[in-house]
């Protein structure tokens, strides 16, 4: 049976990601090899500035790591449709300068924000989620998994635990 998307919130508004603006920490765990069976994380720290954009109806993620030794960075475009309810978010990245092509589209319920796509990984059609955990909005946690199995199970393949910028 297909995986069907869920529906929007009915609370989801422009407001859902506003505890993540300004500047943050960031401890990374993310799996070495995803879809594989792998158990093995690799751990490495980033940091993530969050600002709101387009009157408030828009965000802008950027988000800088080392990945082996080499300067990493990434952008997400975040955008609420107040009709739909809905989020759209595109990430951007230094190591491919395109729009993604599938971005996640999801919504807000009591503080948990659930993102989804259909993509491609290793030549296999895949559902992709991203999940904002912004119940303890001090310490949001992002998290992010795949199923090659139309969604009977997931696979969460990297988690992002956030502490805010004493300078922020």
């Amino acid at each position: 049976m297909a995986f069907v998307f869920p529906p929007a919130s009915d609370h989801s508004s422009e407001s859902d990601f506003d505890f993540l603006v300004g500047s943050w920490h960031v401890r990374n765990r993310k799996l070495k090899d995803r879809l594989a069976g792998c158990q093995e994380w690799n751990e490495f720290p980033s940091r993530l500035q969050l600002r709101k954009a387009l009157l408030g109806k828009a965000n802008i993620e950027r988000y800088e790591a080392q990945f082996d030794g080499q300067p990493f960075e990434g952008m997400a475009i975040r955008l609420f449709d107040a009709t739909t309810r809905l989020w759209t978010i595109y990430w951007i990245d230094s190591s491919r300068p395109a729009m993604d092509p599938n971005p996640v589209v999801g919504s807000f319920e009591a503080g948990l924000g659930r993102f989804y796509a259909r993509d491609r990984f290793r030549d296999q059609d895949i559902i992709v989620v991203y999940q904002w955990d912004a119940r303890n909005p001090s310490s949001p946690v992002w998290s992010q998994a795949f199923s090659n199995d139309e969604g009977a199970t997931f696979e969460w393949n990297w988690i992002m635990d956030l502490t805010r910028d004493a300078s922020d």
